[in-house]
């Protein structure tokens, strides 16, 4: 495990990835006390698969139907946003 101070950390930031890159952890200090530990993250992303959830959502034919019994004119008097028609 190595430290560094935070400007070589800003200044080298490329260099220090790279090092983390390859397995070594890095501790970031601030005047002699360290604040940050930057180590690798294991293991690799998966990918995505196309398709991969067919069959478990289901969208029905009237999904984006007018509700029958919502009324767009119609607000309820303790909603906020209420205003007397007219």
């Amino acid at each position: 495990m190595n430290i560094v101070n935070v400007h070589e950390a800003k200044t080298h930031l490329s260099r220090l990835l790279a090092r983390v890159e390859a397995g070594e952890e890095i501790v970031i200090a601030r005047r002699g006390r360290p604040i940050a530990r930057v180590s690798r993250i294991e293991g690799e992303r998966q990918r995505r698969t196309p398709g991969r959830d067919r069959g478990r959502i289901v969208i029905h034919p009237d999904f984006d139907d007018p509700i029958p019994e919502w009324d767009p004119d119609y607000s309820h008097p303790e909603d906020p946003l209420f205003r007397e028609p007219g």
